[in-house]
């Protein structure tokens, strides 16, 4: 890999807990601040990043027009992918967009072994990177494997409930979100990536593992129980889960059962040039933040 000069890059959802790491990474590897366009819709939450000089733009991915505006003369675009129902629609917005403004690269965040995973979650995501390998848009594509984040963000559930879950002793990769960020910030500031697919993740973990990394952080004992996928749909549906997302849940560790949530390290490891955080320290760090 090779260091782009001075790429003016767009960042596509940085009001989202990722895309605002990824820009605070751009920035930290030398990106000049002008040169960074964040945008997403909440963009008071980028105040702070305006005032280091970043340029932030409301954007609604479903304005076409607006669209195409903000990616006017940018070399490397981020497109974290979208949580709307339509994100499809709107992720083909985007690609529509980049590709008639000439964008240098576009890089989607996408999901462990998308193109064949059976797991719900990952039908949009498969749908998008066959959008991006139709378009003329030179492109790379992140598929992130878990953050440690989606677990650690439930702590005080599981220190008061337990943790539940149908994943057996299936293994799940994780790293911290920062840790993909970073990545994400090495594909958009250096040469060579077009046209390549990174399958990212850390160490592969199961459940009752991160169960007992949460325990160990926090000094609370938190249990693992495993439950049937259904079973665990219905928990969810009670905890106020709304249909279909209770279902899209716990196939999530239906998938984690069967294997589909695990990858290898080489890909993360060699983007960071170190390897991810292991489970119980980056637990630690993300119940410290």
């Amino acid at each position: 890999m090779t260091t782009t000069s001075s790429p003016s890059v767009v960042v596509l959802g940085a009001t989202g807990h990722l895309g605002r790491l990824v820009v605070e990474q751009l920035l930290e590897r030398g990106v000049a601040p002008e040169a960074v366009t964040a945008t997403g819709r909440a963009v008071e939450r980028l105040d702070d990043l305006a005032a280091r000089g970043v340029r932030v733009v409301a954007v609604d991915r479903g304005d076409a027009d607006a669209v195409r505006a903000v990616l006017e003369g940018a070399d490397r675009v981020l497109l974290v992918s979208g949580t709307e129902p339509d994100r499809v629609a709107q992720h083909r917005t985007v690609i529509d967009a980049a590709a008639a403004a000439g964008v240098g690269l576009l890089v989607y965040t996408s999901g462990p072994r998308a193109d064949t995973s059976s797991m719900l979650l990952m039908a949009d995501h498969r749908a998008t990177e066959e959008l991006l390998a139709a378009s003329p848009v030179p492109s790379s594509v992140l598929r992130n494997a878990w953050y440690v984040e989606n677990y650690t963000a439930q702590a005080e559930t599981y220190r008061a409930h337990g943790m539940v879950g149908a994943a057996g002793d299936g293994r799940v990769s994780v790293a911290l979100r920062r840790e993909y960020a970073e990545a994400a910030a090495v594909v958009l500031t250096t040469d060579g990536h077009a046209g390549h697919v990174y399958e990212l993740g850390g160490e592969a973990v199961t459940l009752p593992e991160i169960a007992d990394a949460v325990s160990a952080a926090t000094g609370d004992p938190v249990t693992y129980s495993d439950v049937p996928v259904e079973q665990l749909r219905e928990i969810l549906s009670g905890a106020g889960v709304p249909a279909p997302m209770d279902e899209v849940f716990a196939d999530v560790d239906r998938g984690i059962r069967a294997g589909e949530l695990r990858v290898p390290t080489t890909d993360l490891e060699s983007l960071l040039g170190r390897p991810a955080t292991a489970l119980r320290p980056a637990v630690a760090e993300a119940l410290a933040a």
